[in-house]
């Protein structure tokens, strides 16, 4: 198992717990993160019992239970369950007059959801405080779908306040996804990976475990896997938002993704790409960033100015290379696809990618030399100018009301002219003097650059190398 040493505490710690009464838990996050993984070694650690929900009706589901839990304790004869009620009771007494704790999980839980929707207030009913007193079953529930998962503990929901684990399991990030994929020191090669496939652990066995070699041999890699109509990759882009559940228009939600992978990233201007009004997005956007397919990202001058990035990186390349050559690509012309793309996967795929990965080291890795502490908001921004219309900045930095950091991400070599106009945005900037000037780069600066933010020290250039290693 790579990393996941806190998700491991954390479930541990959970499943461990020796105190007397039941418990509940809730692990979830997006598909091939590596949940059930994880839940099979804790169980297999802990000697608790796993059941894996499936697309099935409830009577078959319950079959399965009676079966699983007759295994568990090696009953020579079948388990009867007669309903969901009955089920639950069997669960939480596998844990009654134990002198240790023992995890059940119930894996893929909005299959059974989905044929028993009053399992929630079943399981609140037997976590009630002097039902399962006698009880050290740990019963953790695992998911996929955020439309599901994302509502058990909100709201009125039966379960709020019931749970004492609440575990996100989250792709890895930039840096981690380059250790795993075997690419760390070659760090052109580990943004252009990262920015195609994202920090899924998955992906690795989607490529039966290959992986570019060289930036060189990238093309390659990326026609015989991503835009191979043989392999797994070539429809998880669509995929990911077929396996949530409550988007009956998928076309709709399809036309807002592939309007965001191209570049509008404001609600008008995804507006204006569909021919629809900005108040008719308002539910499918808010639906997408619940199943964080999208995630709203902070305007820290203008609160209510926020725009919208994809997380998926794969969702991106499928909007944007996959789904408009589907045809040419079941006719085994990768190749001459991808050569042909190149444009826009540096300007659409590679640079927005930059920018994103440039704001998360802002927040997460910049030392307090760099940015003067600290960041309590990192975002994108537009900057009044009357001279020029306006500049659109990839990276704000704000902390108690003040600007710390302005920055921009450039997929080419930074020049002197682009220092020179970060300099210009920090001077209209309100709250901004003294603030840290950054630039990203995937190239190098030019001799020009060089000299001029070496003569007052508040410039910071941030290359591949630094993103990846730096602060």
């Amino acid at each position: 198992m790579f990393d996941r040493e806190f998700e491991w505490g954390a479930l541990t710690g959970f499943a461990g717990d020796a105190g007397v009464g039941a418990t509940l838990g809730l692990v979830y996050g997006r598909r091939r993160q590596g949940k059930t993984l994880l839940l099979q070694s804790l169980c297999e650690a802990a000697g608790g019992l796993l059941i894996s929900g499936l697309e099935q009706s409830a009577a078959q589901n319950l079959a399965a239970v009676g079966e699983a839990y007759r295994r568990f304790l090696g009953l020579p004869a079948a388990v009867t369950v007669a309903n969901w009620p009955a089920a639950v009771d069997l669960l939480f007494g596998v844990g009654e007059d134990r002198d240790a704790p023992v995890p059940v999980v119930l894996d893929e839980f909005p299959y059974l959801l989905a044929s028993a929707p009053e399992l929630p207030s079943v399981v609140q009913a037997a976590l009630s405080p002097r039902a399962r007193t006698r009880s050290r079953t740990r019963l953790v529930l695992c998911g996929s779908a955020f439309s599901v998962m994302g509502n058990l503990l909100g709201g009125s929901a039966p379960l709020r306040g019931r749970a004492t684990l609440d575990l996100l399991i989250n792709p890895f990030d930039f840096r981690l996804a380059a250790e795993f994929w075997g690419v760390s020191g070659d760090w052109d090669l580990a943004v252009r990976l990262h920015a195609l496939v994202g920090g899924t652990p998955a992906y690795r066995d989607f490529a039966a475990g290959t992986r570019p070699t060289s930036t060189r041999g990238l093309g390659r890699w990326v026609a015989g896997h991503l835009l191979n109509p043989a392999s797994a990759f070539f429809r998880e882009g669509r995929l990911l938002l077929a396996e949530e559940v409550g988007m009956d228009d998928s076309a709709l939600y399809l036309s807002v993704l592939a309007a965001m992978a191209a570049g509008a990233t404001r609600r008008s201007r995804i507006a204006a790409a569909l021919g629809r009004k900005e108040t008719a997005l308002a539910h499918p956007l808010r639906v997408l960033e619940d199943t964080r397919l999208i995630t709203r990202l902070p305007n820290p001058l203008h609160e209510r100015r926020s725009t919208y990035r994809l997380t998926e990186p794969i969702i991106r390349f499928h909007q944007l290379v996959t789904a408009p050559n589907e045809a040419r690509l079941t006719r085994h012309q990768a190749a001459a696809v991808w050569d042909e793309m190149q444009a826009t996967v540096a300007s659409n795929i590679f640079g927005p990618h930059l920018e994103d990965l440039a704001r998360e080291w802002v927040m997460f890795h910049a030392g307090p030399q760099t940015v003067a502490g600290p960041a309590q908001t990192v975002g994108a921004a537009d900057v009044a100018c009357r001279q020029h219309r306006g500049h659109q900045v990839d990276v704000v930095a704000t902390r108690g009301g003040r600007v710390i950091a302005i920055g921009e991400a450039k997929w080419r070599p930074v020049t002197l002219a682009d220092l020179e106009r970060l300099r210009h945005i920090r001077d209209i900037t309100p709250n901004a003097g003294g603030a840290r000037l950054l630039l990203f780069t995937a190239g190098s600066a030019d001799r020009q650059f060089r000299s001029a933010a070496g003569t007052t020290g508040d410039v910071e250039l941030v290359d591949l190398a630094r993103l990846y290693t730096g602060s």
